[in-house]
């Protein structure tokens, strides 16, 4: 599959939305331990920290569900 699009009701659907969709809830579950473990304060630029983190688990996710889908 890789990322060639997926027809949903006639609509191709690009399978980024659901790598994002995955790097999103992957970044609340980090976010929400992270603030569980260490607290509020000791993130300075709390909107950086999370764009960050979305941007860093859905890039993973996205390599990483390429490259297994394109091996098997």
């Amino acid at each position: 599959m890789g990322l060639q699009e997926i027809a949903v009701g006639g609509i191709l659907v690009s399978p980024l939305l659901l790598y994002a969709i995955l790097g999103f809830v992957a970044t609340v579950v980090t976010r929400t331990l992270l603030h569980w473990l260490i607290g509020q304060r000791a993130l300075w630029y709390e909107a950086w920290f999370d764009i960050s983190l979305f941007v860093l688990f859905t890039a993973g996710i996205t390599f990483l569900l390429t490259v297994l889908l394109e091996s098997s």
